[in-house]
This record gives structure tokens, C-alpha cells and sequence, in this order.
């Protein structure tokens, strides 16, 4: 089945929000805009081209995207304001020629020789007369075509394109709906693009199920995420750490709001500090939080921890999700022994094709149908994964493997901490040193010394884990998905 008519299948004809807030749509009319744009594209293009879209999240992007996949052309979802670099080394792999651009960010790619398509251009398409009931459901549709290209963010080296095929996307969804439980009824407040598989995931379940996504583009102000989840009624939230460290520490608003809708959040892209965790379910005990794993090479989700389970299991991303097999082996390929340590496997319908253009990395990533994440973890005796860092961020102390989250987690309970990146600095006698750069708000950094941190340091953690260097920040700095940058 083409991915677009399985997300609309029990949806189209709604006669309810897709949409809430400021573009407001309903499911027949979103329906019905995606059948014509997809139509029209198709007989102006064809299939199997490249195409990109470069936008905020919008009513746009929703159609767009949904009618190029139903059209049988390749998503190509990026950042509008990708670095001029990368853009030239995705159009080098890909031949992208045309280009659906929303009117805010035209000029920044007026250089490019693309054949461009806006808001004006789909709503022309979409006022046209015409029946898009002709544009059927395709019968033996090739499940294993490719749907979109996701490029990689490139913080563990080059951008890599992620290939995720219409089966990808549809185990993917019905997985993550089976266990958050989704229904009609649910609205999620959406803060990350949907050019990031998490993001598109919220989309992919809400559509699926009937449900509604609200859209907010500026999580820098807060207090606009805080009123959203009680003005549209929001049942779920979504978030990478940096969303929790800010909401939690960034402001008193969060805390002490009363959510009357809220009957979920969800966490993922990135390790959460068990300290921010417990804060939330302190704050929120009626609230359900989900912690998450998951990456853009397994079309977004591979495991959860149960919220029942997360008092028990705290730091654990959980087992595998429906459909997903999990498992943590040596270096012998064996499967590890509690408190072992080995790299996270993972297979599944949801892992995707391969790298675009890279058949020596897609070999070496996917190996007799396992994905090989790079993400090291143990297990405990009941079999649930515990995350502890990526191969590329193990720093070594005199030849002793340390894992920088240990450090983090230690440090950010440290009264006013909002966050800390662990880091390798050079060492002319142990190799690698231990470098602190801890984040506080600028009104209290006179209030922490660099001594202070050494010393709370030693109180809880080996004697080589205490780093050897401390810097004080005061502003936090994310990529475009909201995901802390490396200092």
C-alpha cells in the first residue's frame, strides 16, 4: 500500500480537525487538496524524481509531502535553512532539480536553478475542478519503494541520506500507535520540524488514527508551548531533552500549570538525565511519561520504556516495540551479560533500506539484516537496555573506557544546573582529560565555582571520573531539531 493512502485510510472522510490552531484544516479537505496536488504533480513530472521541500512545519508541508509520496515521487524534507555546503552535497547524491519552497525562505535559494513550487502553486492545483476521488488507491503497490530521503544532522561525521521505504513508514506507525494507545481523540502539540523523523512520526500516528497535530514553530517562547497544551486541548507532548531541561528549569510557568488535557508526553532523540525525569513525575504523577529510543535509520522509533515500569527501570530506554527485535552484543557478537557492555542490534520492518548512494556504509551498518546502531549499552537480569553512550563518545582516561552520560547525570543534580556536556580535551600524560562545560542561568552563575563542581564531583563518582576541567555557560545552544550542539 502507498504510505499516503495508509495514513488517510481511515481518515479522509472525517469531518473533524487534521489540523488545529492558525491553519486550521479538516481531514476531507486535507484529503482532498493531497489527491489534486498529487495528481497535478504527477502529470508534470512523473514518478521516481527527487524532490525537496523546504519549510516550516505548515499546512503546506503536511500536503506537499503526503501528495509526493501518493504521486510515487521521493521526499527529499530538509532544513529551510540548510548551510549552503550541505545543500550542494544533497543536490550532488541526489540530481534534486525541483523543489517545493515555502514563500518565507524563496530568497535564500533564488541562486538555485530549481524548478519551484509554492503556496500558490498547490492552491491553484487545489481550487481546479475535478473529482480527486479518481485518484484511487493503487492495488499492488510496491511497498518497498522508497517514500523520502532523511539526511542525517551530521554530528557523528557527514550527512548521510537515510532511505525509508512506504513499508518503513507504515510499520513504524502502527508500532508507536499500539503502544502510546492513540485514538481519534488525540492532539499532539508538535514543537520539532517535521524534516526530523521524530517529528514526522507525530504526524504519520495523528493522521493514521484520526487524531490532530497543533503546530508551534517557536519553542524559544515558552510560555506560547505552556498555553498551547491547554487552548487546543493537547493529550500528548513531544520532546528531545533540551525541550525537558527548559521546560523544567527554564521557567516556574511549567511546573506550577495546571494541564487538563494532558495525558501523555513522550521523550526521545537523546539520553534524559534521570534527574529531569524524576522532576517531571514529581510535578505531574497524573501525566504518562514515555521514555523513548530510537533513530532515523529505524524510520524513527526502536524501543520505549512502559511508564508503569519507569519507577522501577529509571534510565532504561526499555525493550523493542512491537514488530522490533532488540539486542545488545560483544564484540564477539554475542549477546552481552547483565551489566556487560555491547552495541544495540536492531531488526525490524521499520529499518531502513540503506544509505543513499553509499553501498559500502549500508553494508557496514546492516549486517545480515541487523541494524548496527553505534549506540553502547548493557542489560540488566530482566532484559530491559540500558543506554550508556555512542562508540565515538567514549573518552579514555589512561586507557580507561568512560562514559560521558555518567558524568552528565551526576552533575545536573547539582542544585541550579540546567545542563552539562561532558567532553575530551587533549592530555599531554593521560591521553584524554575530562572536560565539565555546565550550563545555569546567567542570574545565578556567581553562585557555582568550578572547585564546587570538582568536589560534588569526587562525592559521587571514581576518583578518574572527575573531570579536570570546568567551564561555566550561560546559553544553551540546539540544533534545528531542538537537540543540544556540542560544545
Amino acid at each position: 500500500m502507498n504510505v499516503c493512502d495508509f495514513l488517510l485510510e481511515n481518515s479522509a472522510n472525517l469531518e473533524k480537525e487534521a489540523v488545529v490552531g492558525r491553519e486550521s484544516i479538516l481531514f476531507t479537505a486535507l484529503s482532498s487538496d493531497v489527491m489534486k496536488v498529487a495528481r497535478a504533480f504527477r502529470q508534470k513530472h512523473g514518478e521516481n524524481n527527487y524532490v525537496l521541500i523546504l519549510s516550516e512545519n505548515s499546512r503546506f508541508f503536511i500536503t506537499v509531502y503526503l501528495a509526493l509520496m501518493k504521486s510515487g515521487n521521493i521526499c527529499v524534507p530538509l532544513n529551510p535553512a540548510i548551510e549552503t555546503e550541505n545543500l550542494d552535497k544533497v543536490l550532488e547524491k541526489t540530481g534534486s532539480g525541483i523543489a517545493f519552497i515555502s514563500k518565507r525562505y524563496q530568497a535564500r535559494f533564488k541562486d538555485y536553478q530549481f524548478t519551484v513550487y509554492d503556496h500558490e502553486s498547490t492552491d491553484q492545483w487545489c481550487s481546479t475542478s475535478g473529482n480527486p476521488e479518481k485518484f484511487l488507491p493503487e492495488n499492488g503497490f510496491d511497498e518497498n519503494r522508497l517514500a523520502e530521503i532523511i539526511f542525517t544532522s551530521g554530528s557523528t561525521g557527514e550527512q548521510k541520506g537515510v532511505m525509508i521505504t512506504h513499508r518503513n513508514i507504515i510499520a513504524n506507525t502502527e508500532s508507536i500507535i499500539e503502544y502510546l494507545k492513540l485514538t481519534q481523540t488525540d492532539i499532539i502539540e508538535v514543537v520539532m520540524p517535521f524534516y526530523y523523523c521524530y517529528g514526522l512520526s507525530l504526524l504519520h500516528t495523528h493522521l493514521r488514527v484520526g487524531g490532530a497535530v497543533h503546530m508551534n514553530n517557536a519553542f524559544i517562547f515558552v510560555g506560547s508551548v505552556i498555553d498551547d497544551l491547554n487552548k487546543y486541548s493537547c493529550t500528548g507532548f513531544a520532546g528531545v531533552p533540551s525541550h525537558y531541561q527548559i521546560l523544567l528549569r527554564k521557567t516556574k510557568d511549567f511546573k506550577n500549570t495546571a494541564f487538563h488535557s494532558l495525558r501523555y508526553v513522550t521523550q526521545a532523540g537523546g539520553k534524559l538525565h534521570n534527574a529531569f525525569i524524576e522532576e517531571f513525575t514529581e510535578a505531574f504523577p497524573g501525566i504518562k511519561f514515555y521514555v523513548m529510543y530510537g533513530q532515523t535509520e529505524a524510520t524513527a522509533r526502536l524501543s520505549y520504556l512502559p511508564p508503569e515500569d519507569l519507577p522501577e527501570k529509571i534510565g532504561s530506554l526499555g525493550k523493542g516495540i512491537p514488530g522490533v527485535t532488540l539486542k545488545v552484543t560483544g564484540e564477539d557478537g554475542n549477546p552481552v551479560k547483565p551489566g556487560e557492555t555491547g552495541e544495540i542490534l536492531a531488526k525490524g520492518d521499520n529499518i531502513m533500506a540503506g544509505y543513499f548512494r553509499d553501498p559500502e556504509t549500508t553494508a557496514a551498518t546492516i549486517i545480515d539484516g541487523w541494524l548496527h546502531t553505534g549506540d553502547m549499552a548493557t542489560v540488566d537480569n530482566d532484559g530491559y537496555i540500558f543506554l550508556q553512550s555512542r562508540a565515538k563518545e567514549i573518552i579514555k582516561v589512561r586507557g580507561i573506557r568512560i562514559s560521558p552520560k555518567e558524568i552528565e547525570a551526576v552533575i545536573v543534580t547539582y542544585p541550579g544546573v540546567i545542563d552539562c556536556t561532558i567532553s575530551a580535551i587533549n592530555d599531554d600524560i593521560t591521553g584524554e582529560a575530562i572536560k565539565a562545560t555546565v550550563y545555569v542561568n546567567e542570574t545565578e552563575l556567581d553562585q557555582f565555582s568550578e572547585e564546587a563542581i570538582r568536589q560534588y564531583c569526587a562525592a559521587n563518582l571514581a576518583s578518574y571520573k572527575v573531570p579536570q576541567q570546568v567551564v561555566f555557560e550561560t546559553k544553551l545552544t540546539f540544533n534545528a531539531a531542538g537537540k543540544k550542539s556540542k560544545y
